[in-house]
């Protein structure tokens, strides 16, 4: 089956999605300066050239301008300047910055959010926990940078007393993906001040209009050069800025490409490196699971944000005893959600993909899929236009080592394996290059405390699936990177330690 054929097949299919009255979510006036933002004021000169497409209607938004070699330039060096002061400040200082600019997003959390759906399509649901998901980053990171301490003071050598002191790294490069242009930037932005470092952001070139709506609504709070967002491709300006010799750390979150890209570039300068990259999900369905209950937590898990999130619930194994009435369930489920434009009902669960491209590689996956001897058991097509919807899907008889059972889709798309015993389902769960997220599903209490002890995943929930919290530390294993996301780990990875020892020897 080809892409052209499942898509003109989707005319046949039940789910329709749902469209709003379709106006503007944005007034005019509401929209950020399209241009730069560096040391603390927009620069909208020069030609845009980079069009911004609304992926619910395929309508054109705007035209961005594209940063050249001057523009990062002018970035790096007023994060260097202001670093001088900003570094300077006490915890407190920042802390207090944090939680004005985290009331402002509160404040403004609507416009946020209509801003963030016009990049993304997202539905309400998605917006708004992404808007208040990023002013708890800020406050968390606010409280954590009045409690982050080092070793404390001693003598580890006779007559010789030392201390271990914390200090920022200095100008950090941030690399924003486009799939939560608000929340990662926050991810990133928040520890880095809260420990004293400056920023230069570069947001995904389809989606930066709530970060620089952000940056204007608080640019009376952020001082200049602290926070700069210089806009362009990732491969022209993500490139520039990972071996930029101003740059002291890079963070990325996106693929896993991406992350190779930026270590390669960064290993120039010997900068230090945070990669928070793809993953592939695996979900072990045990034998004494509710499968009722994993089948209604799937249906968010899998297809939160379109499936376009790295710690999805994707890939499902399940115990080949319970695995015809654990599809049962799930199917049914899928077929209820309701897909559809941001502004067609808050209860719109899935919207369209973010481009037409990446709606094109998801339908070639599926596809692809089907040829190594998979099934649609729900789903598996486009949509009709316009904008860039691909109906849930879930795929089974996914056979051990093909593509579908090993390679992240990033798109509204549930894989379902079958195992045998246990020690099968972990060893397949293992082999795949990521290592972000996974789930167990059972009722065995000292499964559900062991299974995820044997999986290679920095993250592993039972009985749950992408449940995060401020307080708690996010981040992979193996290809899908190193470096902590939330938590106070996070504010450790955008410091540093020095040793400082003083002979009191008399």
């Amino acid at each position: 089956m080809t892409t052209s054929t499942t898509t003109e097949r989707a005319a046949d299919q039940r789910v329709q999605v749902r469209r709003g009255p379709g106006g503007p979510l944005v007034a005019e006036t509401e929209m950020p300066p399209l241009g730069h933002f560096v040391d603390g004021a927009f620069d909208t000169a020069g030609p845009a050239s980079a069009p911004l497409v609304d992926p619910s209607d395929e309508r054109q938004v705007a035209l961005l301008p594209q940063a050249d070699t001057t523009v990062l330039d002018r970035a790096v060096d007023a994060a260097a300047a202001a670093f001088t002061t900003w570094g300077a400040t006490t915890p407190r200082e920042r802390a207090e910055l944090l939680l004005a600019i985290a009331d402002r997003i509160d404040a403004e959390a609507d416009l946020l959010g209509r801003l963030e759906a016009l990049d993304t399509g997202k539905p309400p649901s998605v917006t708004a926990d992404d808007v208040s998901s990023a002013a708890d980053v800020f406050r968390f990171s606010a409280g954590a940078a009045r409690s982050l301490t080092g070793l404390g003071t001693a003598d580890y050598v006779a007559d010789h007393t030392s201390l271990v002191l914390r200090e920022p790294v200095g100008v950090v490069g941030v690399i924003v993906p486009w799939n939560y242009p608000l929340l990662m930037a926050a991810w990133k932005i928040a520890p880095i001040l809260a420990v004293g470092d400056t920023a230069v952001v570069k947001p995904a070139e389809l989606t930066p209009l709530s970060l620089l709506k952000r940056a204007e609504l608080t640019a009376d709070i952020v001082p200049a050069g602290v926070l700069n967002i210089v806009l362009g491709r990732g491969r022209e300006v993500g490139a520039a800025m990972s071996s930029h010799p101003g740059v002291d750390l890079i963070a990325l979150t996106g693929s896993v490409g991406s992350g190779r890209a930026v270590a390669s570039a960064a290993a120039e300068s010997l900068k230090r490196v945070h990669l928070e990259l793809g993953g592939k999900a695996p979900v072990l369905v045990f034998e004494d699971a509710d499968l009722e209950a994993t089948a209604e937590g799937l249906r968010s898990a899998s297809f939160w944000n379109s499936g376009q999130e790295c710690g999805a619930a994707t890939r499902v194994l399940v115990h080949e005893d319970v695995a015809e009435r654990f599809v049962e369930h799930l199917v049914e489920q899928v077929r209820q959600i309701p897909v559809g434009t941001p502004d067609a009902g808050e209860d719109i669960e899935v919207g369209p993909l973010i481009s037409r491209t990446h709606r094109e590689r998801v339908l070639a996956f599926i596809d692809r899929a089907q040829q190594d001897g998979a099934r649609v058991a729900v789903g598996g097509s486009a949509l009709p236009g316009p904008g860039f919807f691909v109906e849930p899907t879930v795929l089974v008889d996914v056979q051990e080592g093909t593509e579908a059972a090993r390679e992240e889709v990033f798109g509204p798309v549930i894989t379902v394996e079958t195992f045998a015993d246990e020690d099968e389902a972990v060893r397949r769960a293992n082999d795949v290059v990521y290592g972000l997220a996974a789930s167990v599903w059972t009722r065995d209490a000292a499964r559900s405390l062991d299974v995820p002890r044997r999986l290679d995943f920095g993250t592993v929930w039972v009985n749950s699936h992408l449940v995060l919290a401020s307080e708690l530390p996010w981040g992979g294993f193996k290809g899908s990177g190193y470096g902590r996301d939330l938590s106070i780990h996070a504010l450790e990875d955008f410091s540093r330690t020095k040793h400082v020892q003083i002979n009191h020897g008399r």
